[in-house]
């Protein structure tokens, strides 16, 4: 076991770097002996990162600078705010790594120019589980493979090829998820929310923000309560919905369902799925269908549009559809209460 508490920050002429900014190091400890499984870091006023490497190259990067308007300070000023101020403590016990900045208890915000932005940053091989906590800054994981559960109360959060269990949450920043499979649980109360070229369970969820959905592939759920929500190239089950925004999805090829109550719907098909659901109580609706596959319609609209309507056997009114095209089959349903509905064949 190796155990490192810094409370003081006792190892100071440990430090490698003299000038800091945010782009240089405060410190740099090297993790290359160790066996890393696990990574719990938190800190109050800064990011945290979490990267895949080799072995050789693993470490862990300590980031200190001034919050007053991005002031850069000395290592000496930072050292007595430090002494100060915070408790910063790094610890590896067995397979796990913890690193941890936090203010003293009675220091308070009564001084906050006075307060330092300390961020981590773990390099460490791919199969890693993390718990991440930072109350103000960024959270970024590149290339891991474990259980992720990780939050940020102000940042942003970005993922890139990590595989697993991946839960993050943010109450306002955006949220970015590329290249990632597996069980993707990702929250942002206040920002937008990018996923593309992932695959497995997807669930996302935005208070306020749009969300774009690009090259997915799996069982995917994707909430809006404020924004739009745009998507190409899905496959396999989509639900997307969204309280306040249009919707806009391409190329599908999945079961779908999907409702907004303020905006329009477009949605077009390259293969149907198992059913198709389409809701929209104060806009219009957009659907391409393909020509020749069986379906079962079943629209209701206060205007429809159907240009072409073949291979169709049942009721068609100007007001709703209903019957069987090309034999029947898939169950497509639609209903518009506010707008038109455009069904195009191709």
């Amino acid at each position: 076991m190796h155990k490192y508490c810094i409370a003081l920050l006792i190892s100071l002429s440990s430090l490698l770097l003299q000038a800091q900014d945010a782009k240089t190091p405060f410190e740099i400890r090297s993790l290359s002996k160790e066996s890393i499984r696990h990574i719990k870091m938190q800190t109050a006023g800064g990011s945290l990162k979490v990267i895949a490497s080799e072995s050789a190259e693993a470490r862990l990067e300590i980031y200190i600078q001034g919050n007053n308007d991005g002031d850069q300070l000395s290592k000496e000023e930072i050292q007595e705010r430090l002494r100060e101020r915070y408790e910063l403590t790094i610890e590896i016990s067995g397979n796990k790594l913890i690193a941890i900045a936090k203010q003293k208890q009675g220091v308070g915000n009564s001084n906050w120019k006075k307060s330092l932005s300390i961020s981590f940053a773990a390099f460490v091989p791919k199969e890693v589980s993390t718990e991440l906590a930072t109350s103000g800054g960024k959270i970024q994981l590149i290339g891991i493979s474990g259980n992720q559960d990780f939050v940020t109360s102000g940042g942003g959060l970005q993922i890139d090829g990590v595989s697993g269990k991946i839960k993050g949450r943010t109450s306002g920043g955006s949220i970015l998820v590329e290249n990632s499979s597996e069980s993707i649980d990702l929250i942002t109360s206040g920002g937008g929310i990018t996923a593309r070229n992932c695959t497995g369970t997807i669930r996302l969820n935005t208070s306020a923000g749009s969300i774009n959905l690009n090259d997915l592939k799996g069982d995917i759920k994707a909430v809006t309560s404020g924004g739009s929500v745009n998507g190409e190239t899905i496959t396999g089950e989509l639900f997307a919905t969204t309280s306040g925004g249009s919707i806009r999805l391409n190329k599908l090829s999945c079961d779908l369902e999907t409702a907004t109550s303020g905006g329009s719907i477009q949605v077009s098909f390259e293969t149907l799925g198992k059913y198709v659901r389409v809701r929209n109580s104060g806009g219009s609706i957009t659907l391409q269908l393909p020509k020749d596959k069986g379906m079962d319609m079943d629209i209701a609209a206060n205007n429809l549009d159907t240009k072409e309507l073949r291979n169709f056997t049942g009721k068609s009114t100007s007001n709703g559809l209903e019957g069987k095209m090309n034999g029947g089959g898939v169950p497509v349903k639609v209903r518009s209460s506010g707008g038109k509905v455009s069904l195009v064949f191709e």
